[in-house]
């Protein structure tokens, strides 16, 4: 187990910006304790048997409510669901409201995932418990990110020095600021790739490389994030067709093999097989995308452990 002595430096996961380097290295530090303890015989660790936690999701998610769910009950916790589409909220009772009545059942934390923006930090103003970000809007991802840095250092040794790009969908995607903000304080170099409509006009300013060519970006980089494009978010149309897309941004094994060195390839999921990724690179050696999926346990472990060691 990791040394009670050392603890983070805030109450709440609201967002990678929140977190200084030593916070990001001890979760990192803390996941790696825990990926033993999930890869053990027996699972299980009674860290959080006296807290009860609040999985409390406005918008779909499979992958990160299963992954939430799956560290609670590893480390011993209660657990509280609550889906919003089968909830008071569909009948226009307010988030403090629906969260204050989940917290007069004595919930100790909330893991929230919202459509909006700045959701979490609202809410962490206005009631006691702990709030951890799973999501809002196209805003913050914060443990997606965390997952994704300590995916690519079991992979290298570190982080620091690495060369990752960040592919695709990078305007509506609440996985690439996190990731950005995450990379950067670990000492990565960052680069955003994808076409110019889908690129924010704000992102030189966080201080990375902007590439539209797909190749360039995949020549600079050691890692590859592949993003989803998000076309539920998507109001009016960025580009002309996914066939279109797939065939200026998609990462298809001929393109890999043609690099003349190996990458590593990432894509936080879930994946459109054949728009960004295709399956022969999803499935290939050089992906490791299903690490990310395992890694997000124990990275979601570490940090409901050391947020409930803040109590």
């Amino acid at each position: 187990m990791p040394d009670q002595a050392q603890k983070l430096s805030t109450r709440h996961l609201l967002g990678i910006k929140d977190l200084t380097v030593n916070d990001i290295e001890l979760i990192l530090d803390t996941a790696r304790n825990f990926k033993d303890v999930i890869n053990r015989p027996i699972k299980k660790v009674p860290s959080l048997r006296d807290i009860t936690i609040a999985n409390i999701f406005f918008e779909n998610s499979t992958r990160t409510k299963l992954s939430f769910e799956l560290a609670e009950k590893r480390l011993s916790a209660d657990i509280v669901n609550f889906a919003a589409s089968s909830s008071s909220v569909s009948k226009g009772e307010t988030l403090i409201d629906t969260v204050n009545n989940i917290l007069a059942m004595k919930v100790d934390m909330v893991v929230m995932r919202h459509p909006y923006a700045g959701a979490g930090v609202f809410l962490s103003k206005h009631i006691k418990a702990q709030i951890v970000n799973a999501g809002d809007g196209a805003h913050e991802h914060p443990t997606q990110a965390l997952l994704d840095a300590f995916s690519i250092r079991e992979k290298y040794g570190e982080v620091a020095g690495k060369k990752v790009a960040i592919i695709g969908d990078v305007l509506h995607s609440r996985v690439a600021l996190s990731n950005i903000l995450c990379l950067q304080k670990l000492g990565a170099e960052v680069m955003v790739c994808g076409p110019t409509t889908l690129i924010p006009k704000y992102i030189g300013a966080l201080g990375v490389k902007v590439e539209h060519n797909l190749l360039k970006a995949l020549k600079w980089c050691d890692v590859a994030n592949m993003l989803r494009i998000q076309l539920e978010r998507q109001d009016i149309k960025y580009f002309p067709s996914l066939r279109e897309y797939s065939m200026m941004y998609g990462l298809n094994k001929q393109i890999l093999d043609s690099l003349g060195k190996e990458i590593t390839v990432m894509h936080p999921g879930p994946i459109n097989r054949g728009v960004e990724i295709t399956s022969d690179v999803a499935d290939s050696t050089q992906s490791i995308i299903l690490n990310q999926v395992e890694n997000g346990v124990a990275v979601r472990m570490a940090v409901l452990y050391l947020l409930a060691n803040q109590r």
